[in-house]
């Protein structure tokens, strides 16, 4: 199929299966005679794992490294255990910074209950008020969408 086909079957845009080749995730496709990428099931199916792993919210550094056991059949999958078990400990964390954002959130929109001019609006002035990096709270940071690898 070509990659136009890959992309329908696989649900991913064509860019995105660019993207991927250039990451190392996928192989290379063959070329027909007139330079178009050719891919087979095996190359779908690999597509759709990494999608599902994205889905999870994993890393391409992750995602390499369960690739390269699923490609290892033989290989015993104890590092893919701690891999699994050292993300669910970043989802972990994610899931407070959540919930420490929706309280900030929520402390912030009770600061103008109902329509008023911009220069009297609460959540405005809040948000002015806080100085550079800083939340509502006082805390710095920020919930962050992905995470770095132990290796």
């Amino acid at each position: 199929m070509k990659i136009g086909e890959l992309a329908k079957a696989a649900n991913t845009p064509v860019e995105t299966i660019r993207y991927y080749e250039r990451a190392g995730l996928l192989p290379d496709a063959a070329r027909t005679e007139s330079n178009y990428r050719i891919y087979g099931e095996a190359q779908r199916d690999r597509l759709i794992f990494i999608r599902h792993c994205r889905g999870l919210d994993m890393t391409l550094d992750e995602i390499r490294l369960l690739l390269r056991f699923k490609d290892s059949p033989s290989e015993n999958c104890a590092q893919v255990n701690t891999l699994i078990d050292e993300h669910i400990g970043h989802v972990s964390v994610r899931i407070r910074e959540l919930k420490n954002l929706e309280r900030q959130l929520k402390t912030l929109r009770k600061t103008c209950g109902e329509a008023r001019e911009s220069s009297q609006c609460g959540i405005l002035n809040g948000l002015s008020a806080c100085r550079e990096g800083e939340s509502l709270t006082g805390k710095t940071g920020h919930v962050h969408g992905a995470h770095t690898m132990k290796s």
